[in-house]
């Protein structure tokens, strides 16, 4: 069986992490959110793969290439226009014979899931399957009526929430017979091609598509906390200690830690797991590195910096005495000496961060800061919770940023300095 993953989107609620980059290749407990899915649809028995690719499609590429170093085969499909889920799966018909696996790219599950929904399969003759998740808002979702197990209605972000609370969660088995159906799937009031119209079609025509509800935890990432939340939910089940590093005499560990080949751990550091730290990086001395926090390649986290719940990138450099507390830095950034990010509101709110247009309550009540790539802070630079700074942004010295700055920004500090004679 093959698996069809849909990876061409841009993801512009995840601004300002995928300017630079495909949100697919967003890292999450060490690896690329797609390699995630890649490596549990393996280990249950899928070898062939089938990504259609289209925002920053060459990073997509350069990074699997083949699929060799996961032991796999992957083939590309370049979606050049985003014209919908229906369109993304209709252009794959020409490399499917039998009955595959669809799945949207943005989604996480955890591993046991694949297992479930091919066993699913196995039981119901082979038919195909939509999964299912219970949420608590099913405005926001696509809900599933069943009968008998069996799908009859879906319903897009109903208002209602008497129709039901089985979302549709982006992960399907599906049969040759769903090409016909998008090719005869008109676009939706949103001016997309949608999958979701297609398998209507096949509802109404009489085929059996069974739902299979979600054994374990579901995420959708896309919106960058969605980040820290895959982040924890990956390192609470996969992170073992590991050490390919020096650690020095002095430093204190305690639950599971990854540390990378030629990584230095310096004295006096005490490192809370789970936690994963990359290669080639420099840590210490005297730092407190907290759970849930991933560190990538090539950085360095200076003298006596506090590191909690946070995503760094590669290449990034905090400078001594920081604090990086939930939040995600990107790749080649300089954190200035002293440099702070606030994570709590004064009153205990959840904290809001805008999404595009809009501002959204994240539901978190801890949340930093989100930076882009080539992000520079001067000294004593203090962010205050749910800040965004755009890629290619300096910050200058002492300042309290407020507001999300955008990216290839500037920000600097005027003040008059009043110098009288004593």
């Amino acid at each position: 069986m093959k698996a069809i993953i849909l990876v061409a989107g841009e993801g512009k609620r995840l601004r300002p992490l995928t300017y630079t980059r495909p949100k697919h290749l967003l890292p999450i407990a060490g690896k690329p959110l797609l390699e995630h899915t890649i490596q549990g649809l393996k280990e249950n028995g899928i070898n062939e793969f089938i990504l259609v690719i289209g925002y920053e499609k060459e990073f997509i590429k350069q990074y699997f290439k083949d699929g060799a170093k996961l032991g796999v085969k992957i083939e590309y499909i370049l979606q050049d226009t985003p014209l919908g889920t229906a369109h993304a799966a209709g252009m794959a018909e020409n490399h499917i014979e039998n009955d595959f696996i669809l799945i949207y790219g943005d989604i996480l599950v955890s591993k046991s899931t694949f297992k479930g929904l091919l066993e699913k399969y196995r039981e119901s003759n082979s038919n195909a399957i939509i999964s299912l998740k219970k949420v608590n808002d099913p405005e926001k979702y696509g809900i599933i009526n069943l009968e008998g197990g069996v799908a009859k209605r879906i319903i897009e972000k109903p208002k209602d929430k008497t129709i039901g609370n089985l979302a549709n969660a982006g992960i399907y088995i599906l049969k040759p017979s769903i090409f016909e159906a998008i090719k005869n799937t008109k676009k939706s009031k949103r001016g997309e091609f949608e999958l979701t119209d297609s398998l209507q079609m096949l509802i109404d025509q009489g085929e059996k598509i069974y739902g299979f509800s979600l054994p374990s935890w579901w995420l959708d990432v896309g919106r960058p906390w969605d980040l820290l939340k895959a982040n924890k939910l990956l390192m609470d089940k996969e992170t073992e200690y590991n050490s390919k590093g020096e650690v020095e005499e002095g430093v204190h560990i305690r639950g599971n830690v990854k540390i990378g080949k030629n990584t230095i751990i310096r004295s006096g550091s005490y490192l809370k797991g789970p936690v994963i730290i990359g290669d080639n990086c420099q840590i210490g001395p005297n730092c407190y590195i907290r759970d849930y926090t991933t560190i990538g390649n090539n950085i360095r986290i200076g003298n006596a910096c506090e590191i909690k719940g946070s995503i760094i990138m590669d290449n990034t450099n905090v400078s001594h005495l920081s604090y990086v507390g939930d939040s995600i830095i990107g790749e080649n950034c300089n954190l200035g000496a002293g440099t702070i990010t606030a994570n709590l509101r004064f009153d205990k709110k959840h904290i809001k961060m805008r999404v595009k247009k809009r501002i959204v309550n994240t539901g978190r009540k801890k949340l930093g800061m989100i930076l882009g790539d080539n992000v520079q802070t001067g000294i004593g630079t203090t962010l205050l919770p749910g800040i965004k700074v755009g890629n290619n942004s300096v910050i200058g010295p002492n300042i309290n940023i407020w507001n999300d700055i955008p990216p290839h920004s500037k920000v600097i500090l005027k003040e008059k300095i009043e110098i009288k004679k004593l």
